[in-house]
């Protein structure tokens, strides 16, 4: 029965703890590199949300002043005070701009400053190791 037992047979508690240290260590590389490839897509969608609140803000500025004055003008010609006349145009511009403005907050806030697989692979990866010890 002693034979079966022998030193050789198990793996001592220095190779054990080796291993263990290993598997923290490639867990952890793999952990980072989840970590970058999250963060890169997200940046990626940041990127677009911010490209598309730029570009609505620069067509809606660019926009609304020729129309503003083509509009303001054309009400005026109806015998609208030109006061009236800035004032309505103005408001319905201030109306578009809002618009694409919660257009554009609603594809910021699909951008996660933690990305979410790493946050639930470390809570994992945690709890394995609190499992381990």
């Amino acid at each position: 029965m002693n034979d079966r037992l022998s030193s050789t047979d198990q793996p001592s508690l220095t190779s054990l703890v080796s291993g263990i240290v290993t598997d923290v260590q490639q867990l952890v590389r793999q952990e980072i590199q989840l970590a970058r490839t999250e963060v890169k897509q997200e940046w990626e969608k940041a990127k677009t949300a911010a490209g598309a609140l730029m570009a609505g803000m620069v067509l809606l500025a660019v926009g609304g002043v020729l129309l503003c004055f083509m509009l303001v003008y054309l009400i005026h010609y109806f015998d609208v005070p030109l006061w009236g006349c800035f004032g309505i145009v103005g408001g319905v511009l201030a109306l578009i701009g809002a618009v694409l403005v919660g257009v554009g907050y609603s594809q910021a806030s699909n951008v996660h400053v933690v990305p979410p697989q790493t946050a639930q692979t470390l809570k994992e990866n945690v709890q394995w190791i609190k499992n381990q010890t």
